[in-house]
């Protein structure tokens, strides 16, 4: 008996919208940026932060200030990744400077 392959058999790669795997590809890379904002905002709360209190010392506003500075950082580094990415995965090439 034999067996002929459908076009409906094709695999599934091949019967993905373009379109739909970036909007998918963008959404996940957002969704991995708000992950590492949350976990960077916990850290620089743990870090900086021992008992509240009505106001914040000296030492503390310091560290907080480094830590959103090393935030800054890390946010332009990720951000300049990501579109790094998606420039070499489209047609339309991103700029980022």
């Amino acid at each position: 008996m034999q067996h002929y392959i459908k076009s409906s058999d094709m695999s599934e790669k091949e019967n993905v919208d373009p379109q739909l795997e970036n909007f998918i590809l963008a959404e996940t890379q957002k969704q991995r940026f708000q992950v590492l904002v949350h976990s960077l905002t916990d850290t620089c709360w743990d870090t900086c932060m021992g008992r509240p209190s009505t106001r914040l010392d000296s030492k503390t506003e310091i560290c907080i200030m480094n830590c959103v500075e090393r935030f800054i950082d890390a946010t332009t580094f990720i951000t300049k990744r990501l579109m790094n990415t998606t420039k070499y995965r489209s047609d339309a090439p991103l700029e980022f400077q």
